[in-house]
């Protein structure tokens, strides 16, 4: 019912997102869902990836550095749908979980951060929480439900993608400030200060950016479906 309610397009459209058409015929004809799944969530990760190695401190701000994982998490999410967008960001977070450096640069170690202690450390001196661990975690929920809203069709105009997007974003904060508040041992508005109101202003155009790609590109689609 929720889901009907929701839905911008038809029943039969549903649960078709822009990754199935980036498929090329001949590989899809040849390859079984599985694989074809696998690759694009794969591809998903990839943009994660990449994202985290555009990533630097401002000035002044030097414990969340400002990185394009959400873009990555929430423009692969409208991309591949809820379930292969969740796959996605799974595998991101193993390949760091297990060593691999694929996390966001980390000012005090100068380097790109990996290991689970980057979300949670759980050995000496005792339990504690990871600065942007939070922000991690909150990338599979904000990837779910932007995928969802993307089976839904609300990607394919530029209204509907920026909603869409602006609620995955928002979904990454609600995770990620009250963590950050957790791990630093601070207040609210230190939170908010640190963690919130200087990404606003990169926010604003990673979604203006990847809302555009996602209405142009449905509008690619359906000028080739459409007969001449």
């Amino acid at each position: 019912m929720i889901a009907t309610r929701w839905a911008r397009v038809p029943p039969i459209e549903r649960g078709v997102t822009l990754g199935d058409f980036l498929v090329p015929i001949r590989v899809g004809e040849r390859a079984a869902t599985w694989q074809r799944d696998l690759l694009m969530m794969g591809i998903g990760a990839l943009l994660i990836v990449l994202g985290a190695r555009i990533s630097f401190y401002l000035p002044g701000y030097p414990v969340v550095p400002v990185t394009l994982q959400t873009f990555g998490v929430l423009f692969g999410g409208a991309l591949l749908g809820m379930r292969r967008a969740l796959g996605s960001v799974v595998l991101y977070l193993l390949l760091g979980i297990l060593g691999l450096p694929v996390f966001a640069f980390n000012a005090q170690s100068g380097q790109y951060a990996s290991g689970f202690d980057t979300i949670v450390h759980l050995g000496a001196p005792g339990f504690s929480l990871g600065p942007t661990g939070g922000y991690l975690v909150g990338f599979i929920f904000a990837a779910a439900l932007v995928g969802r809203l993307a089976e839904l069709g609300w990607d394919r105009r530029i209204g509907g993608a920026v909603v869409a997007m602006v609620l995955g974003n928002l979904v990454v904060y609600l995770i990620g400030l009250p963590w950050l508040m957790a791990a630093a041992h601070q207040s609210v508005t230190w939170s908010l200060q640190n963690g919130l109101y200087p990404f606003l202003p990169g926010d604003l155009l990673k979604i203006a950016v990847g809302s555009s790609i996602l209405a142009f590109g449905w509008w690619v689609v359906r000028r080739r479906s459409t007969p001449l």
